[in-house]
């Protein structure tokens, strides 16, 4: 059974507890309480008879850690003795619902070392009676995307899932719901899992995509979207036509007018052998002045 929920709505979890275990023969059913890090869980634990001085005993992960011991009105938060130092002064109880058989807890400001399984004891009852509960503090942050440009005809999505629990699988999507193969990059530290994944994307294939974060064990979904425009494209496209036309204009310019300066001066070259030497005259004509007669 699942119980999505917070102390918000730990009456729910708790009728759920009630009601959802009745009828086993070979004892309850695992509840299973999933929360988000940072928040409050509600336990739930119950038995039809008044708890007042009775003693229940909450464990976790097979009597490894003791997390909150109840007997006859003493409990770990007026100094009864031997709680886990990871649950010190995060964890309380219902005092004034004990009289309806109410044992439930609440951990306070959930980190993902508090995430496990859960044993809630009765050892005076007869018979012996002991219930177990499952508790998943989970870390589902929205996946951020962004677009890099890589050559002139394609770009590289990004996605990024920034510290995650349980361990999400993440996927790129095209928006007709189609897988794009990427292998993802996987960093797991302080109880998070951190995954980047990246695909090219090429002028041909352009539009919508999505990352998408699956979270199977909590039945939890995310994603985050991002367009490739067309123009992401054209624009490359252009200003490379641009450029290659500027370039190509002034070589072809600079070309026309070096021929032109050739030409002249080879004209003028020419002009300046072929005409006859007569004494530094022009026309044969002498440089010297007129004398008069």
């Amino acid at each position: 059974m699942f119980c999505f929920c917070g102390l918000k709505a730990h009456f729910l979890c708790f009728l759920a507890l009630v009601f959802g275990t009745s009828g086993h023969e070979n004892g309850p059913e695992v509840v299973t309480v999933v929360v988000s890090e940072g928040s409050d869980a509600f336990l739930p634990c119950s038995v039809s008879t008044s708890l007042v001085q009775e003693l229940f005993d909450w464990r976790k992960d097979q009597n490894k850690q003791d997390v909150f011991m109840y007997e006859n009105y003493s409990h770990y938060n007026n100094g009864l003795i031997g709680q886990h130092d990871q649950f010190k002064g995060r964890v309380s109880h219902f005092q004034q619902q004990l009289q309806f058989g109410n044992a439930s807890i609440v951990i306070r400001n959930t980190t993902i070392s508090d995430g496990g399984n859960y044993t809630c004891h009765f050892p005076n009852l007869e018979p012996e009676q002991i219930f177990s509960i499952k508790l998943v503090v989970r870390a589902a942050p929205k996946p951020i995307v962004w677009l890099v440009k890589d050559t002139e005809d394609q770009v590289q999505l990004h996605c990024v899932v920034p510290g995650a629990f349980p361990k999400p699988e993440v996927l790129w999507k095209e928006s007709n719901g189609d897988i794009v193969p990427a292998e993802p990059q996987v960093l797991y530290r302080g109880d998070h899992y951190y995954i980047t994944l990246l695909i090219t994307v090429t002028a041909t294939n352009t539009g919508l995509f999505h990352c998408v974060a699956t979270q199977e064990e909590i039945g939890h979904v995310i994603d985050a979207e991002i367009r490739v425009p067309d123009k992401q494209f054209k624009s490359s496209y252009g200003d490379g036509v641009l450029a290659g036309l500027f370039c190509a204009g002034f070589v072809t310019g600079a070309s026309v007018v070096l021929v032109l300066c050739v030409l002249y001066v080879r004209k003028n070259y020419i002009k300046k052998v072929s005409a006859p030497k007569t004494n530094g005259s022009c026309n044969g004509e002498s440089s010297q002045p007129l004398q008069p007669l």
